[in-house]
């Protein structure tokens, strides 16, 4: 089944080399927004079936647009992984009060990046 995958990150480079790597690696149609608030817009309008959310941008960071995903109803039941280059074990447990399916770190693998979203989500 075709997904589509909607990844926010404020890093031109990481929203294409994902969006390569999903699209070779799985098929998958992917949507990319450089911002919280525009990948907010994205979500509600396209519904897609996961977000890849970066946790550190500007303005409004990924822990801001989690909460807004959560709180609206046409979002709130669209599974999120959160990407973060910071996974030191002091940081590792401030996620767990978070509504996230997984969390992956940064750098990523492009081309197992499709594989880590199935196994995360439990998409077999």
């Amino acid at each position: 089944m075709l997904k589509q995958i909607l990844i926010v990150d404020d890093e031109e480079d990481v929203r294409a080399i994902a969006t390569l790597g999903l699209q070779m690696g799985a098929g998958w149609e992917v949507l990319t927004a450089s911002s919280g608030a525009e990948g907010i817009a994205l979500a509600v309008q396209h519904h897609p079936d996961a977000i890849l959310l970066d946790l550190m941008m500007p303005n409004m960071d990924g822990r801001a647009t989690l909460q807004h995903l959560k709180q609206q109803p046409e979002t709130r039941s669209i599974p999120v992984i959160l990407m973060t280059a910071k996974v030191q074990a002091s940081e590792q447990y401030n996620f767990h009060d978070l509504d996230v399916a997984a969390v992956f770190t940064k750098p990523f693998r492009p081309l197992t990046l499709a594989q880590q979203i199935i196994d995360a989500l439990t998409w077999h």
